[in-house]
């Protein structure tokens, strides 16, 4: 068993408590400018709180709505109006777990199916159920096995 797991569960269960973010939708304005448009503050007050300009606060909102703002920016942005700045990843396969699997799959189907094709072509046909669990079987040596190829 990949020695890695704990660490895999771990980060799955971090994951999947950010999976009901996934369909929030940014502001067309972006969060900086929709929220302080939300509790009526200006950009001089936003400005004086983070010891910027006016002309800084409506380029920190450019920035965020073009998505080329930092990190470090949203967290002292956050911090001014007294929010907290949250960020992740949310797999699209549902969890971590789930996405080393289907690409495992990916990689044991093209390896079967190569066999497949040659054993064929020398008329040594396998049955179709025969092939879906060879590529099963594949995808479980991959996993257990050789993780690092999974990424190649």
């Amino acid at each position: 068993m990949r020695n890695n797991k704990l660490q895999l569960q771990q980060l799955n269960e971090k994951l999947a408590q950010l999976t009901v973010l996934q369909h929030v939708n940014v502001p067309p304005i972006g969060w900086i400018k929709a929220i302080r448009k939300g509790i009526g503050m200006s950009m001089e007050q936003l400005g004086k709180k983070l010891s910027i300009t006016k002309q800084g606060v409506m380029d920190i909102e450019k920035r965020e709505k073009e998505g080329a703002v930092t990190i470090k920016s949203m967290q002292e942005l956050a911090k001014a109006l007294d929010l907290k700045f949250v960020y992740g990843f949310v797999p699209y396969a549902g969890s971590l777990e789930q996405m080393i699997e289907n690409r495992a799959l990916e990689i044991a189907t093209k390896i079967v199916e190569r066999t497949s094709t040659t054993m064929k072509l020398e008329d040594q046909a396998n049955s179709k159920e025969r092939i879906e669990n060879a590529i099963k079987e594949r995808a479980s040596e991959i996993i257990n096995k050789t993780p690092k190829i999974l990424w190649d």
